[in-house]
């Protein structure tokens, strides 16, 4: 939990998009491999881990921001 402390909101929000959107044209990888997924296409290894580098940061950013909503309640 204090990696999720020490990464500071501009750098988690900046990480997220350019990872989450790269490469930003055709499509954008994490939407592409989600897309992939939800239609039962995700077969090769190489395509997960793709969804799992694209949207790793992105749900790093949720876990962080769940985190500091936590503590802002408790």
């Amino acid at each position: 939990m204090k990696l999720l402390d020490s990464i500071d909101w501009t750098t988690a929000i900046i990480v997220a998009l350019l990872l989450g959107l790269a490469p930003f044209f055709p499509e954008p990888h994490l939407w592409e491999k989600l897309r992939m997924l939800f239609a039962g296409e995700l077969q090769r290894a190489l395509e997960g881990f793709n969804l799992l580098m694209h949207g790793a940061p992105l749900v790093l950013l949720v876990l962080k921001a769940a985190r500091d909503l936590r503590a802002r309640k408790g």
